[in-house]
């Protein structure tokens, strides 16, 4: 009666949907398959040699991750340290050596400048002549000295200035 209504032979509904079973039991066979090894490979993850070796190595793995969080944070605080100990630490060096007197040959005097990041620091001036060697030191505030810098002195506290701005 429907065939007749839409001009269809039974025929044809019948083989269409034979064929439409065939493809969904191929489909079935595929999946069953697919389930199949995956049951294998799930077997095989979970037993190694026991499901608590795996539960195990994974506590211990978690362990080690803390471990190392806590270790990173620790020096994470080192590195912190050490930079806040590094502001008052000699970082600027300038030296200059000079000849005080013209008699005495060599350059044996000299004048040192070191500074911190603030550039607070000291500069240590040498003098070596015939009766000895003097050696006097004038303090270094933001750059600048309250007494009077001597030339070599200068030179030495520039060279001391100019010492980390490659950095």
């Amino acid at each position: 009666m429907i065939s007749e209504l839409l001009g269809f032979d039974s025929d044809y509904i019948i083989i269409g949907l034979a064929v439409f079973c065939l493809i969904l039991l191929i489909l079935v066979i595929v999946n069953m398959t697919q389930t199949n090894k995956l049951k294998k490979k799930y077997k095989s993850f979970m037993s190694g040699k026991s499901a608590k070796s795996l539960e195990d190595t994974l506590i211990a793995r978690l362990q080690q991750v803390d471990k190392l969080l806590s270790a990173n944070e620790a020096n994470e605080q080192s590195i912190k340290t050490l930079f806040a100990n590094m502001k008052f630490t000699f970082q600027k060096v300038g030296l200059v050596k000079y000849d005080a007197f013209d008699q005495m040959g060599g350059k044996l005097s000299f004048s040192l400048a070191l500074l911190n990041e603030s550039e607070d620091g000291f500069v240590l001036n040498a003098v070596h002549s015939r009766e000895g060697c003097y050696t006097y030191v004038k303090e270094i505030v933001g750059g600048n000295s309250v007494i009077t810098l001597a030339e070599e002195e200068q030179e030495a506290l520039r060279m001391a200035k100019e010492s980390n701005k490659a950095k």
